[in-house]
């Protein structure tokens, strides 16, 4: 561990130091003690044991790491429960009526109320309790364990051993028992072989030996003098005992390498024995195979995912990246199957093919064929038409052409029968001239439909009034009188605009001319006229 000082150090006693520290976490030098005395784990990194330099330390101290800046009002101390601090004689003046003490009143006591409380009978006086406050920092009022006595647990640990004791004891009771009245039958009925008599004798010697020795053959008391090196106390031992441990299978020098710190061997101990025999191949053996290699596949696919973009860590979430390391697998499956069967289809599978011609597997035939220099045929085989990937001259329903071999008003159809039904069936030149002559049929009966239509009477279109009934024709409007109601209506709406100019005394005339609804209709303002805004 590195000290407080930051003198300046030559480089033998920086080795020297450095050597140190490598003693003391071997557990070969004493560890180093701190300005209390004790002492300071070498483990400890010197980030954290290396005080800062406003601290002004001289010694090697881990009291920074503490908490020394402590609210000085905060106490760790508890209610003292159930202590008392005074017993008086007789009732006094303020106290519970009930049972007497000072601490408290009738309405909190926690006495068994009385039938006579002892401020009448002044007898049975409660002794006063003691009343504690403590001033509890944020975490202290909040810890459900403030105050609670580790030591009262032991009673809970006695009460258990105490069962498994009982228990141990009533099996070893039970098991005797039986063994007995085996022994009693066996020797009622006749002679028993020697062999059952040692069976017996054995699981009679295991009932007797003590329960407590047979528990504990798996532990070893582990001492343990430098502070770096672990804690005193009992250390169970996973390894059964019939096992050879893996450095003692191969002795020689120059088998693999054991690193005891680690306890990890590499490589195989015992390369040439049979693997069936062996129960131990190396730890390189059990990182290959196994779920040790699929987590491997797993964190090799969280790193190059995250390195193509995408949002994904193996530490921070680990369920999403095995969830997307299984859609993966299930896509590449998916995506090779779907190669393989279009490879498949276009080359065709030699292994579920039938047997080739003789032809094909000798490669010969006794046709004679000639090539040119670029490899064109030039006498001996017909060359082949370039074929479509659509099926060719296939007439289905009795066509005797195909599909789209006619064209007519912007439509396909087929030439030998002019249907322009796809999977119509041939009619032939019968279907043809039956077609013709429907055509025919009805361009006659279109024309003489045209011809008997009448043109449909003019409707009379009817003026309507201004004010919404029907306009008679001897209805004439002054103009004059008209000029007239048009400046009335002027003068109405600007009275209407502003209310402050008009007069107390107003007359209305209920008399209403063609003229002023004539007025009226050409000054209104329509609203969904789009030239309303500039009327005015």
């Amino acid at each position: 561990m590195a000290t407080a000082s930051v003198a300046f150090k030559s480089r033998e006693d920086h080795r020297k130091q450095l050597e140190l520290e490598e003693a003391r976490k071997a557990g070969l030098a004493p560890a180093e003690l701190d300005e209390d005395g004790k002492e300071i784990n070498p483990h400890i990194p010197q980030y954290m044991s290396s005080a800062p330099w406003y601290l002004n330390a001289e010694r090697p101290s881990l009291k920074h790491q503490r908490k020394w800046k402590s609210d000085p009002n905060y106490t760790k101390a508890w209610y003292d429960r159930g202590a008392k601090i005074f017993q008086a004689d007789k009732y006094r003046k303020g106290s519970c009526e009930n049972c007497g003490a000072m601490t408290h009143n009738a309405k909190t006591c926690m006495e068994r109320p009385r039938k006579k409380g002892a401020k009448w009978t002044d007898m049975h006086i409660a002794p006063d309790e003691k009343i504690e406050t403590f001033e509890l920092d944020y975490d202290g009022k909040r810890d459900r364990w403030n105050g609670y006595d580790a030591a009262t647990y032991a009673r809970v640990i006695e009460r258990y051993e105490a069962r498994d004791e009982a228990r141990r004891k009533y099996l070893k009771e039970q098991q005797l028992k039986k063994l007995e009245e085996k022994n009693n039958k066996q020797n009622g009925e006749g002679e028993v072989s020697d062999e059952e008599e040692d069976d017996d004798d054995l699981k009679v010697d295991e009932a007797k030996v003590d329960e407590s020795k047979q528990m504990d053959f798996a532990k070893v008391e582990k001492r343990v003098r430098t502070t770096g090196g672990g804690s005193t106390g009992t250390v169970r031992n996973l390894r059964i005992r019939e096992d050879t441990a893996k450095y003692l299978l191969n002795l020689d020098v120059n088998s693999a390498h054991y690193d005891p710190k680690t306890r990890s061997m590499r490589e195989d101990p015992l390369p040439d024995a049979d693997p069936n025999e062996k129960f131990y191949l190396g730890d390189n053996q059990y990182r290959v195979s196994g779920q040790a290699l699929e987590f491997k596949q797993l964190n090799i696919h969280s790193w190059e995912a995250f390195d193509k973009g995408q949002d994904i860590h193996m530490q921070a979430a680990p369920s999403q990246a095995e969830l997307l390391f299984k859609n993966y697998k299930v896509i590449k499956e998916k995506l090779k199957s779907r190669m393989k069967d279009t490879i498949m289809d276009k080359y065709g599978n030699a292994a579920a093919d039938e047997e080739l011609p003789r032809e094909l597997l000798l490669g010969q035939s006794e046709r004679q064929v000639e090539y040119d220099r670029a490899g064109r045929i030039i006498k001996g085989q017909e060359t082949a038409l370039p074929k479509s990937k659509y099926e060719e001259d296939v007439y289905i329903n009795n066509h005797t052409s195909v599909w789209g071999s006619w064209w007519k008003d912007h439509q396909w159809g087929y030439k030998c029968c002019k249907q322009m039904i796809r999977n119509s069936y041939c009619t032939g030149a019968a279907g043809i001239e039956a077609a013709e002559a429907a055509t025919d049929l009805m361009k006659t009966n279109i024309a003489r439909k045209a011809a008997t239509e009448e043109a449909p009477a003019p409707v009379e279109e009817k003026r309507l009034a201004t004010w919404g009934t029907d306009v008679p024709d001897d209805l004439v409007l002054d103009q004059k009188k008209l000029a007239d109601a048009l400046k009335k209506e002027d003068e109405r709406k600007k009275e209407v605009r502003d209310e402050r100019k008009r007069k107390y005394n107003v007359k209305w005339n209920d008399e209403v001319t063609a003229e002023d609804m004539e007025a009226y209709r050409m000054k209104k303002i329509h609203h969904d006229d789009p030239m309303k805004d500039f009327m005015h």
